[in-house]
Formats: C-alpha cells, structure tokens, sequence
C-alpha cells in the first residue's frame, strides 16, 4: 500500500494524461453527462478525489462538496481547478480514517478507488462508505473495465484473486499497482450481503455503479 501511495504522489502532474487517451473520449462525454446530473442541491463526501478531475464535473450540480485524498501532491492540484457552482473544500486524509468523518452527508462519490482495494476488503470498504451518508443517501462509484490495448497488461494475480499492474512513469520508474477489474456479478453479490439497492451503468471502457442506504 504505501508503494501504491508513493506512486500516486509521483504521478500527481501526469495523472490527468490519463484522461487524453482517444479511445477513451466518447465514454468521457457519456460518463461526465451521467455523472453531472447526480447529486443536485446536495452536500457530498468525493473519496480519493485525486487532482480534481470529477469534482469539477460534480461541481456542476452539488451544493458542496467535502473532497479527501491521501497525497497533498493530487490536492495542491485539484485545489487550483475552476468548480463551477460547488464550494469545495479539500483535506489531506486516508481511507481509514473516514470513520471521524460526519454521517450527515447527502452523497458520496469515488472515481478509480474501487479497483485500488483489495478483493477481500471491498465488502468493508462498502459499510465504509455507507456510513459517510445519511439514510436514503446514494453513493456512486465509477473505474475502469479492463480493455486490452487500452488498459495496462496485468502482471500478476495473487491467490484471492487481486490483479496487479506494472506501472511505468514519465520518469521510467516502475511500481506494482493493485488494480482489480470487477464484473457484474461481483457488484451484485456485494450489494445482495450488504442488501442495498443498486444501479449498474455499463460503458465500452468504464462502469459505475450507484448504492442507495437504507432509510
């Protein structure tokens, strides 16, 4: 984990490249026409928000937005984006560490953190989530499908079934990086054990899927 961490913190003034690949434009256009029209009015909790990429798009509609990341390097940059209609607000802060955040938000939203999570943790993970909102509140995920061509070859896979990715930067460095490809049905099963509603929304090189709490 802390090489996955020093990683993104040496990748924060490439990250947003990611986002260039041509393949990749039209399911942009369709994700961020999804996405802006979530969280209208609302106070949300952004994890992992990275350089701010989704919470400009999540600016257009929430009313705030509580955004955290665990690298000051991704934040420095995120904090310097235009958000539209949104106050933001950002704080250094680790995944773990969410449970002294307050419940009482209306939303909650994750770009590219799911893949990042160990298979065996995800169903935690989730509870996690959950208790960042308040009743009847909806969370939304959104990463990666693995496309070959598009996507990084995976390296390796260990015994509970995380993959794993070599990753080269700008620099030439190389680091391992968890990086899982859920399916359909993996969703469904965590959804059916935490007995919560959900919403699957499929793209040619993205997926994202939407959790309501119960009241």
């Amino acid at each position: 984990m802390k090489k996955q961490v020093e990683y993104y913190k040496k990748r924060a003034e490439e990250y947003d490249l990611v986002y260039q690949k041509p393949e990749r434009q039209t399911d942009l256009k369709l994700v961020k026409t999804y996405l802006g029209k979530q969280f209208k009015g609302q106070s949300i909790i952004e994890i992992a928000c990275g350089t701010g990429y989704w919470t400009e798009v999540l600016s257009k509609q929430a009313k705030y937005i509580w955004a955290s990341d665990i690298n000051r390097e991704v934040i420095d940059i995120a904090k310097a984006k235009n958000y539209l209609r949104a106050k933001v607000d950002f704080e250094l802060k680790d995944l773990k560490d969410l449970k002294e955040v307050s419940n009482d938000f209306e939303g909650l939203f994750g770009g590219f953190i799911w893949s990042h999570i160990r298979r065996e943790e995800l169903t935690e993970f989730i509870k996690m989530a959950l208790n960042q909102v308040r009743a009847g509140a909806e969370i939304i995920f959104i990463d990666n499908k693995f496309v070959s061509g598009s996507n990084t070859p995976i390296n390796r896979k260990d015994k509970e079934g995380n993959t794993f990715q070599l990753r080269t930067l700008l620099t030439g460095e190389q680091f391992e990086i968890l990086k899982n490809f859920p399916t359909y049905n993996e969703v469904k099963e965590i959804a059916q054990q935490l007995n919560i509603r959900f919403e699957w929304v499929d793209f040619q090189y993205f997926w994202i899927v939407k959790f309501k709490k119960k009241m």
